[in-house]
């Protein structure tokens, strides 16, 4: 009698043991469930879909040329004072002084010097003083005949140079030529680009390019694209900051941007950056790229 209670009375504790773990894990998770459902959404990187200008683009180089030049021949016995070159001057200035007159700026420029030889000149006794206007730089181009049907006056271009990486110097076509010639199978294009701190020095190899079919298009950075197979989605914040998952169709790329064809509307947001961090129906806080 006294085992069969003991065992009645070790069930009765087993039980209630049971009960206590089941009662402290429920309570356990509902304690939990309250404490993370109070946590703030995570912060995520948003772009707003804008428009932005796309082209295609077509490569070429020139030598930049001078857009207005003049040359002196002096007689170095001649100079009463020695020539500062590489200098800037403004028109009116003085820029040689000589035993039998002075030479003024016709206009603004940088004053140099021009290598010769002394028999080009008959004497080596005789320098050629030059005055260079670059404020604005010319160079030609030979174009492709494949492209003469996206030639016109004033597209845009583009300039670099060596000496400077990094930095582009705008400009348009100024002129073009109206035969191609048989022999290159081109058209000859004349280029006028901005040179305002005269770091375009005529004789510059430049490297050129020139933008045609210019067209303004909804753009996003091209991290905010997930690609699956042959499609490509984003993820749209809606008006309550959570995440829809949406097929998108893209065009051009230009310097780190997608063209968007279609699925997007300017204005609309869409996560810039974290794909991997965040999912469908998910609520985020955003945080707005600039």
């Amino acid at each position: 009698m006294k085992k069969s209670k003991k065992i009645t009375v070790g069930i009765i504790i087993f039980f209630v043991v049971i009960a206590l773990i089941i009662i402290g894990r429920y309570g356990m998770g509902l304690y939990f469930k309250k404490k993370f459902s109070k946590r703030p959404p995570p912060g995520v990187i948003v772009s707003i879909v804008k428009n932005k200008s796309f082209s295609e683009t077509l490569e070429s180089y020139c030598t930049a040329l001078s857009n207005k030049t003049v040359s002196y021949k002096i007689k170095k016995n001649e100079l009463l004072e020695k020539i500062e070159l590489n200098r800037n001057v403004k028109k009116g200035d003085v820029i040689a002084k000589l035993t039998s007159k002075i030479i003024y700026a016709p206009f603004s420029g940088v004053v140099g010097k021009r290598g010769i030889s002394g028999s080009s000149l008959g004497s080596e006794n005789t320098i050629i003083l030059t005055l260079d206007d670059s404020s604005t730089v010319f160079c030609d181009l030979k174009i492709p005949e494949i492209y003469v049907g996206v030639l016109k006056k004033d597209l845009k271009l583009n300039a670099t140079f060596a000496a400077y990486k990094g930095k582009n110097y705008e400009g348009k076509i100024e002129s073009f030529a109206s035969r191609i010639d048989a022999q290159t199978r081109s058209i000859l294009a004349r280029a006028k680009i901005k040179n305002e701190n005269s770091e375009l020095i005529p004789g510059s190899l430049l490297e050129i390019e020139i933008l045609y079919n210019e067209k303004n298009a909804i753009s996003i950075p091209d991290t905010s694209i997930m690609y699956e197979g042959n499609k490509k989605f984003v993820y749209k914040v809606n008006e309550n900051n959570m995440l829809q998952k949406s097929e998108i169709e893209t065009g051009t790329r230009k310097e780190g941007y997608l063209e968007v064809v279609s699925g997007l509307i300017s204005g609309e947001k869409i996560v810039a950056e974290g794909l991997t961090k965040v999912r469908p129906n998910m609520k985020i806080k955003p945080i707005i790229k600039p």
